[in-house]
């Protein structure tokens, strides 16, 4: 049974990537402008898409987990007592905090490259699309390490309940 301190911080590091995460796939959404009378759009860069995807898969992620980690601050026990929850939790924070991570590889790799190579070329106006899918991609960032802080709470709980140290 993990302290009560230990649950408050695990409920708080799921809202903590929730809020992140929701803000980081709604800025990306939002990052649209106009150059000379054409539309560019986040989805017309494929990293951009990828970076939108996976902030909104961890936004659902966390979502599916809040209620979890709300009944056990609350009841100081699990919701399901079967030992599947704390595996679900291990190898579902393992999942997303590396599919975050690739998230925040690509944004910022896409960006940079782009910046690097074309800086030049760009007016005004893309330069702040390009500044605007870094700054969603730097909130991707701190979802990330709220969700790695995440996955070292659950393997520690996972690793008190199931294997050699039991």
């Amino acid at each position: 049974m993990a302290s009560v301190g230990a649950l408050r911080a695990i409920l708080a590091l799921r809202i903590l990537s929730l809020l992140t995460l929701a803000a980081s796939a709604l800025l990306m959404a939002l990052n649209n402008i106009n150059v000379d009378g054409e539309k560019i759009k986040f989805t017309d860069l494929i990293a951009y898409r990828y970076v939108f995807a996976v902030g909104a898969i961890g936004f659902l992620y966390n979502l599916i987990q809040l209620p979890f980690a709300m009944y056990n601050v609350v009841q100081k026990k699990r919701m399901i007592r079967n030992g599947c929850l704390p595996e679900f939790d291990y190898f579902g924070d393992k999942v997303m905090a590396l599919l975050l991570a690739s998230g925040v590889g690509v944004g910022f790799g896409v960006t940079f490259e782009l910046k690097r190579t074309f800086d030049d070329a760009f007016s005004s106006e893309v330069k702040k699309y390009l500044d605007r899918g870094n700054i969603s991609t730097g909130i991707l960032l701190a979802g990330t390490v709220f969700m790695a802080l995440l996955l070292a709470y659950s393997s520690t709980r996972r690793s008190a309940t199931t294997g050699l140290f039991k």
